[in-house]
């Protein structure tokens, strides 16, 4: 159950990398985090983090992918102001002749439809509320296509239309929805992922790039997102390091 007043912000994906660094951020702001994700001695270890350090937190594992789970977790949650739909992921980076429909299937699972469940699982305690915030963490691949993308590109475009229609249904309602669009992070496992394992290929993206974004660059930004005054929508906010100019044009040392 949730603690009385105290503001409480659910974030998918919370196991590594960018969900990990957003809900240390967001305690340290005062929420209360629901970490999930389905590795649960991660986030088991993060909740103990951010308990030491004075913060709350509960570790609730979850697959957003799997609609019944979703729904008893959200039966289950109690109280919610914020979620934070980070999950999602890239497997593969081959070409739209030669892609996977299996990868094709799974970015598509987990970056569109387990934003789309746990949303709407979600809504009701949102808008209970009175002041809820659904943020997306989509890409810049949301919002251009390259070369090597198809599948995790079309994914990405989804999850942005997903946004901008929701909060087109919710105006005038007490929820505000924010995308954040992140370019080139260097992050926990993302690239190693899409690359299925493979090291050298997973260096080679970030390859004389002296400071790509990291996940605590994205963390905060997400954070500053969902506590600005109540009537500031942070409608869509596109973040890359100072060396990407575009989803292909990137400077490299």
């Amino acid at each position: 159950m949730g603690s009385g007043q105290q503001k409480v912000a659910v974030v998918t994906g919370a196991s590594s990398g960018i969900g990990a660094a957003t809900a240390r951020h967001l305690a340290d702001e005062g929420f209360e985090v629901v970490l999930t994700a389905r590795r649960t001695e991660r986030i088991e270890e993060l909740a103990k983090e951010i308990e030491a350090k004075g913060g709350v937190a509960r570790a609730v594992t979850l697959d957003v992918t799997d609609r019944a789970a979703v729904d008893a977790f959200a039966g289950s949650v109690g109280r919610v102001d914020v979620l934070i739909n980070n999950a999602g992921g890239a497997f593969g980076a081959e070409s739209v002749e030669r892609g996977d429909p299996a990868d094709w299937l799974a970015m598509y699972q987990v970056n569109v439809l387990g934003v789309l469940h746990m949303t709407q699982a979600l809504l009701p305690g949102l808008r209970e509320s009175g002041d809820g915030t659904v943020l997306i963490l989509s890409s810049t691949a949301a919002l251009a296509a390259y070369e090597g993308g198809g599948g995790y590109v079309a994914a990405k475009h989804a999850a942005h239309t997903i946004a901008a229609t929701l909060r087109l249904e919710l105006v005038g309602e007490p929820i505000r929805v924010i995308e954040i669009a992140p370019g080139m992070v260097k992050s926990e496992g993302f690239a190693v992922t899409r690359f299925r394992g493979d090291e050298a290929k997973a260096a080679a993206v970030y390859q004389g790039v002296s400071h790509p974004l990291t996940a605590e660059d994205i963390a905060e930004t997400v954070t500053w997102a969902v506590t600005r005054p109540s009537h500031v929508n942070i409608d869509l906010l596109v973040v890359r390091p100072r060396a990407q100019a575009s989803n292909y044009k990137v400077h490299r040392d």
